[in-house]
């Protein structure tokens, strides 16, 4: 069929090339009869004939290419009528071959589905099997496992790493029969002997841990007895004392470590999952650690112990507290490091460290503890807490980054001695309380000796004759941080434990119980519990103001009201100043209970009857047989604000009152000249009065501010007690009819305004009212004011 397809084509190109050769014959024929038509014409007649000559030449021309075209398109109908039907007969032959290229199609996608069919089935069995032998395997370990840690001997054969990956399979095992023992969900059936299988499995990874552990001891006990025989057998110096104590040990660790550890893994995080288990193997993993430390007490406590005696012996440390103590922390703070480092090669945990370490400090602490509790210097109690806490102690930054390090903390091994050490400096600190400031009882004749003894202008203000102290700058400075002074001798009173000072930060013109307070509180602050401290600290400040009341009422009679009012107001405002540096806090409530509610009821009604009336006794449980609750809040700094202002104004209204007694009431019906007499009375008072004024400020005050202060509250109590009066007098005046003069200052007969009286007053007692901190005190004017009117 492709052959004559071929040929067809052939044929036509053929046929293509005659047809086109033939016309261009037949065109170059006419063109050549054109040419001999017009050629060698002579006449019109001639050319007249040969035009019809040309004219039935074309025609005739004409019709034969008629008739050949028409020859030409019959032979190309002939032929295309033989190429449709050669097409047609190639378009059937190719719908036959795609009708047979689709039934091949079906067949072969019909074979590829079962093949597929085929492969997956056979993956499916693949998978089973391989799921058949996973699941088989967990149930093979048994037997060979079984075999092999039940074999004779088996703790001298079995090596780290093969019990490590013998307990790796215990746990896959049990993991395994844990998850398969009880059908959860369908991806997880449950086994027929998967229970018992668990239990055997259990008893072989018990028996693991049993080998290990028999292993441990073993080497432990080895390691020990060689120790101990080599230090036995001979006198050892400290490098090879070290070598035996830590490096043989460390040596012997690094077989066993994989061990204890596989054994701590199990006890904090148990694979099984079952009660008891998980302390089952807490306590063989406290027995390891348990032999482990009796172990090394045995070898190490004897070594401590003779350490800490060479130390308590040594004579620079015998007598003294801080300088044992120095030498004897250190000494073990070195020899725990050491024992932490050599826990860190045997175990991963912490978890009996600290009891350990603790227990190795003991021969420190046995030896500390009667000497800080027999120490009596309280300066020495001060010395050693200080010494704990700024070598031992962390602040929380530091304590978490010992903590991440993974270091010794020392800070917990020392703390029981810092609290021994701090609650001994508590008791002798409140015995120095009881003893030095709240039993103190001065004899009159001293307190008066004392007051005298300040009174001398030279003594007071510690400066050159003729000059005051500064303004701003107090002579009796005292630092916001306390300063620990180290000093041995001259003792309070030169009683025992009492404690010394520092002549510079403590002047000697401070009341002696002032004195001991302050230092007191500068030695034991942040020394102790801030909560202890506050306490404690209220307490001084208590004592110490009533020891100040004290005194000053035993000065009576011989020191007068105002400077036994100055004494209290001067020790007063220097103890507020100090206490500001000392930072405690308010005290907590004290709660008790009042009974005396329930004992006056029943008094009550046995006197009056009804003691057993039901309805009396309904209405008592009701309400009146429960006791009252009480808070006493005994804080020291509300109570010292309180004092000092009740003496400010004590001193306030002493003065003013011997400025003002002789004013009489404004509202009498004495004369006018009888009042104005009687003002000018007060007017030579206050003169005289506030000479005096003055000169008991600067004996007792080295503050210009404080005395500046004083001296306008003097100044403003007189204009109000003036202005009082006048007030009176005034209404006096106006209901008899009379009239009062406004013109200031007048005769002697007559009576001034307040506002003269008040700038008078203001002159005599140098009142300054621009800010008493721009100038000195030296810069005030000795004039006493001007002199009364005439």
């Amino acid at each position: 069929m492709y052959e004559d397809a071929w040929y067809s084509v052939e044929s036509y190109s053929a046929f293509y090339d005659a047809a086109k050769t033939l016309l261009d014959r037949d065109a170059s024929k006419l063109k050549y009869t054109e040419h001999i038509v017009v050629a060698d014409v002579e006449t019109e007649l001639e050319l007249r004939d040969r035009l019809a000559e040309a004219e039935d030449q074309m025609l005739e021309a004409a019709q034969a290419e008629y008739r050949i075209y028409h020859e030409q398109l019959l032979a190309s109908q002939s032929h295309v009528d033989s190429l449709l039907g050669n097409i047609t007969s190639i378009l059937a032959s190719l719908s036959s071959l795609t009708n047979s290229f689709n039934a091949v199609q079906v067949q072969s996608s019909a074979f590829q589905d079962q093949s597929q069919s085929v492969a997956r089935e056979e993956q499916n069995a693949s998978d089973l099997a391989d799921k058949i032998s996973d699941n088989l395997r967990y149930y093979d370990y048994l037997e060979p496992m079984s075999r092999r840690l039940n074999a004779p001997g088996v703790g001298r054969h079995v090596r780290d790493p093969e019990i490590v990956q013998i307990l790796t399979h215990l746990d896959s095992c049990l993991l395994y029969m844990e998850t398969h023992k009880n059908k959860l969900t369908d991806l997880q059936p449950s086994h027929f002997e998967a229970q018992t299988y668990r239990s055997r499995y259990r008893q072989l990874l018990t028996r693991a841990l049993a080998i290990i552990r028999a292993r441990f001891l073993a080497s432990l006990r080895d390691i020990s007895s060689d120790v101990a025989k080599r230090i036995a057998d001979r006198q050892l110096n400290d490098t090879t004392m070290s070598a035996l104590l830590y490096g043989k040990f460390a040596l012997g660790a690094q077989e066993l470590k994989a061990g204890v550890q596989e054994v701590r893994k199990r006890a904090t995080h148990p694979v099984d999952a079952e009660a008891g288990i998980g302390a089952e193997y807490l306590r063989l993993m406290k027995e390891l650690y348990q032999n482990y430390a009796a172990t090394r007490r045995k070898l190490i406590l004897p070594v401590v112990k003779k350490k800490i005696t060479d130390i308590s012996l040594a004579p620079s440390t015998a007598k003294n507290l801080t300088a044992f103590a120095r030498s004897s922390i250190s000494c073990l703070r070195s020899v725990c490091q050491d024992e932490h480092t050599l826990w860190r090669h045997w175990f991963e945990g912490d978890e009996e460290m600290d009891d350990f370490l603790k227990s190795v400090c003991e021969p420190g602490y046995d030896f500390l503890k009667p000497r800080i509790t027999q120490e009596t210097q309280l300066v020495k109690l001060c010395e050693l807490c200080t010494l704990i806490q700024t070598r031992y102690m962390h602040d929380e930054d530091e304590m978490a980054e010992v903590k991440a390090s993974g270091q010794l903390d020392f800070s917990v091994l020392i703390q029981p001695t810092l609290g021994l050490a701090q609650a001994r400096l508590v008791l002798r600190a409140q015995a120095m309380v009881r003893e030095e400031i709240e039993n103190d009882a001065p004899k009159k004749e001293e307190l008066v000796s004392f007051i005298r003894k300040n009174l001398e202008p030279n003594r007071v203000n510690g400066n050159q004759p003729g000059r005051q102290a500064s303004v701003t700058t107090p002579i009796t400075p005292m630092p916001k941080t306390p300063v620990v002074v180290d000093q041995d001798d001259d003792y309070f009173g030169g009683k025992e434990g009492a404690g010394t000072y520092d002549a510079e930060l403590l002047p000697e013109n401070w009341y002696p119980t002032l004195r001991k307070a302050i230092w007191l509180l500068s030695r034991i602050y942040r020394l102790i519990n801030s909560a202890v401290f506050d306490d404690l600290a209220h307490e001084i400040v208590h004592q110490t103001t009533s020891s100040l009341h004290r005194a000053a009422s035993l000065m009576a009679p011989k020191i007068p009201v105002a400077q036994r009012q100055l004494f209290l107001m001067k020790y007063l405002l220097i103890l507020k100043f100090q206490i500001v540096a000392f930072d405690f806090e308010y005290v907590k409530p004290e709660v008790s209970y009042d009974f005396s509610n329930v004992s006056n009821t029943f008094w009550e009604l046995r006197e009056r009857g009804g003691l057993f009336d039901p309805r009396i006794l309904f209405r008592l449980v009701g309400g009146l047989l429960f006791p009252r609750v009480v808070e006493n809040m005994l804080d020291a700094k509300t109570e010292l604000d309180g004092q000092l202002r009740t003496v400010i104004n004590d001193f306030t209204n002493e003065f003013a009152k011997r400025m003002t007694t002789s004013l009489p009431d404004g509202r009498s019906r004495r004369g006018e000249s009888d009042t104005a007499a009687a003002v000018q009375t007060v007017l030579k008072t206050i003169q005289t009065t506030a000479a005096q004024l003055r000169k008991d400020l600067d004996s007792f005050l080295d503050d210009v501010r404080v005395k500046e202060t004083l001296v306008m509250a003097v100044y403003e109590q007189v204009v109000r007690d003036y202005e009082r009066f006048y007030q009176g007098y005034k209404e006096g005046r106006q209901m008899n009819g009379g009239t009062v003069s406004t013109r200031g200052k007048g005769r002697e007969r007559e009576v001034w305004d307040p506002d003269t009286f008040s700038e008078w007053t203001g002159q005599i007692l140098q009142v300054q009212r621009s800010d008493p901190f721009a100038a000195d005190d030296s810069d005030r004017s000795q004039d006493d004011g001007p002199a009364v009117s005439p």
